[in-house]
């Protein structure tokens, strides 16, 4: 398709509502999938060093726990 002119490439033909509608929803759609998934890294991050701060008190804990367990003669 060639255009003449500015007008007539962002008229489309008389299509313009329905081209730049379909490429604005489609962009806006990709912007919300990206925000999506540096959300959720963000948050499984968050989750992993939750989970590994609670193991290592946890070893720390029964590692002190052992020490009391242990009487010298």
């Amino acid at each position: 398709m060639v255009f003449n002119s500015w007008h007539a490439f962002f008229n489309m033909g008389g299509y313009a509502g329905y081209v730049w509608t379909s490429f604005g929803l489609s962009l806006l759609m990709l912007v919300v999938l990206l925000l999506s998934i540096i959300n959720n890294k963000k948050v499984l991050l968050t989750n992993i060093h939750r989970q590994q701060a609670r193991i290592q008190r946890r070893e720390s804990l029964s590692n002190t726990e052992e020490g009391r367990h242990v009487t010298t003669s």
